[in-house]
């Protein structure tokens, strides 16, 4: 089971500084997701191909573990162990639920976060590569943000079964 508790225990702790026992990306936002996905319980499974799975492992990892456009496509294809299924809203979010961000509108995913909480029916996110906390998920207030911008909004699975 897959314990959201947890998974935005660990993106409050680690949301302004890196975890030491894992590899900091200069584009860290996906790495940082990954991380929180992991503390929550998600299995991680396809190693050693780069190109299956999510997963990281003796100094290496998976596209997926690091790649937002990568993580999105996992999630959305995997139907065992780590699964997102994408929801229309973000009102149907909760903790421990991702979401991606294609800033230019383009169909390539550019970022990625975390929900840590909701403020009525808005989620609230973490995120590496410029750290934020339980910043509103819209990101409106982004030098990032363009009119184009689409989100993927993913629930993550709770039975998490191999």
């Amino acid at each position: 089971m897959y314990n959201r508790n947890a998974a935005v225990a660990y993106a409050h702790q680690w949301w302004n500084s890196y975890n030491p026992a894992f590899h900091r990306f200069k584009v860290d936002c996906t790495n940082y997701v990954s991380q929180c996905l992991l503390a929550g319980g998600a299995p991680m499974r396809g190693y050693p191909n780069r190109g299956k799975g999510w997963w990281i492992r003796g100094g290496t990892w998976s596209y997926s573990w690091s790649v937002s456009h990568s993580l999105r496509w996992y999630l959305e294809g995997s139907t065992q162990g780590l699964k997102g299924r994408k929801v229309s809203s973000p009102e149907l979010l909760k903790p421990g639920d991702v979401i991606f961000y294609d800033f230019t509108g383009n169909g390539r995913i550019d970022h990625s976060t975390i929900v840590t909480g909701k403020r009525g029916n808005a989620p609230l996110v973490n995120a590496h590569t410029m750290n934020s906390r339980n910043r509103l998920w819209s990101y409106e207030n982004s030098t990032a943000y363009t009119p184009k911008i689409r989100y993927y909004f993913f629930h993550i699975e709770d039975d998490m079964t191999m």
